[in-house]
C-alpha cells in the first residue's frame, strides 16, 4: 500500500473530506494514536511540519459539494485555529457545501469567549468528545492541560444546540471505567445526540 507524504493537509474518509488543519491540542488523551507516536488515518500520514495557510486548504478542496460534508478533524484540534477554520468553512458553505468540526469541545475555555455564536454561519455540524462520564474519568483518559476542562466540555455541549444545528456527544467504548450508558444520558440531559464509538477504531 502506497503512503501519503507529510503535510496531507486534506483526506478522504467514505464521501466525507477531513481537513488536517492542526496538530495542537490541549488534551493528551491516552487513546490516541498520536500520544503514543503514530499519526496515521487509514493509509495516510498527518504529520505537519507547518501550519498550512488557508488558502492552500481551500486550494485542496476544490468544489465542496463533491462530498457529503467537509469535516475539521485531522491529529490536532482544529477549534485552536479558530479564525483560519472559519474562513475556511465561510468558503465551503460559499461553494454549496457542508461542514462539521470534530472538536474536544474546549474552543470557548481556549479562546476565554463563547465562540459559538461566530462558528453559527457556517458550521452545520458539531462532534463533541464527551469520553467520560465524570470529570476524574476525564482526567484520567484525556490529561487535560486547561484547569476545567470537563466542566467547561459539558457548558459548550450545553449551550451549542442554540447556535449549530446538529451535535453530536461521543464516547469511546472500551475505555477503563467509561460507563457509555451514562455517557449518552448525560449527551441527551444537555439535549443533543450521542454517538458510540469504539477503542482503536479511527475515521
Amino acid at each position: 500500500m502506497s503512503h501519503a507524504p507529510p503535510n496531507q493537509l486534506t483526506y478522504v474518509i467514505g464521501d466525507n473530506l477531513y481537513i488536517n488543519l492542526n496538530d495542537r491540542c490541549t488534551l493528551e488523551c491516552q487513546f490516541c494514536p498520536k500520544t503514543h507516536g503514530i499519526k496515521r488515518v487509514h493509509n495516510y500520514d498527518l504529520t505537519l511540519d507547518h501550519r498550512p495557510e488557508t488558502e492552500q486548504i481551500i486550494a485542496e478542496i476544490g468544489d465542496p459539494s463533491r462530498y457529503q460534508q467537509i469535516v475539521f478533524c485531522g491529529f490536532g484540534e482544529p477549534t485552536l485555529r479558530l479564525k483560519a477554520l472559519l474562513q475556511i468553512a465561510r468558503y465551503v458553505k460559499e461553494h454549496g457545501g457542508s461542514t462539521r468540526i470534530n472538536t474536544d469541545g474546549l474552543a470557548n475555555l481556549f479562546h476565554k469567549r463563547n465562540v459559538l455564536p461566530e462558528m453559527a454561519p457556517w458550521i452545520d455540524a458539531l462532534s463533541v468528545s464527551l469520553n467520560a462520564d465524570s470529570a476524574a474519568l476525564y482526567q484520567q483518559h484525556c490529561h487535560p492541560q486547561l484547569e476545567g476542562s470537563y466542566p467547561a466540555m459539558l457548558n459548550f455541549l450545553r449551550e451549542a444546540p442554540r447556535y449549530i444545528p446538529d451535535v453530536t456527544a461521543t464516547a469511546i467504548d472500551g475505555l477503563a471505567g467509561v460507563d457509555i450508558a451514562a455517557c449518552e444520558q448525560i449527551a441527551h440531559s444537555l439535549g443533543v445526540k450521542f454517538r458510540r464509538r469504539y477503542l482503536d477504531s479511527l475515521g
